[in-house]
């Protein structure tokens, strides 16, 4: 499975950006499918995870702002991140875990401006 992660870029605080990852086949809903991100200098951590469209699991520090949700027809999962902070700044990494294997897409870097 290989994941094309989209929609990175410079953003000031306070404002939204859209991720989306896809996926290059067909995944079923009950797959996990879900971003990390991992900033300079520190480990990559989770930022939000979905199964089966409607298992959400988010980091406590984008709890609230961000939201995760699905296309199943378009094999695609996307991050919707609003109230962005500079904190927020990293590099997100798309991840699915497909019948026990993980898979990772190959980042985009979100900068969030103060």
């Amino acid at each position: 499975v290989q994941l094309q992660a989209f929609g990175g870029g410079l953003v000031q605080a306070g404002g939204s950006l859209r991720l989306s990852c896809t996926a290059s086949r067909t995944i079923h809903s009950s797959v996990v499918m879900g971003w990390y991100r991992q900033a300079p200098g520190k480990e990559r951590d989770l930022v939000a995870t979905l199964r089966s469209g409607r298992d959400a699991n988010y980091g406590d520090s984008v709890t609230g702002r961000f939201t995760i949700f699905r296309d199943n027809a378009k094999n695609t999962v996307y991050l919707q991140m609003n109230s962005l902070k500079p904190e927020d700044t990293a590099v997100y990494y798309c991840y699915a875990k497909v019948e026990g294997a993980a898979y990772w897409g190959q980042g985009t870097l979100v900068t969030v401006s103060s």
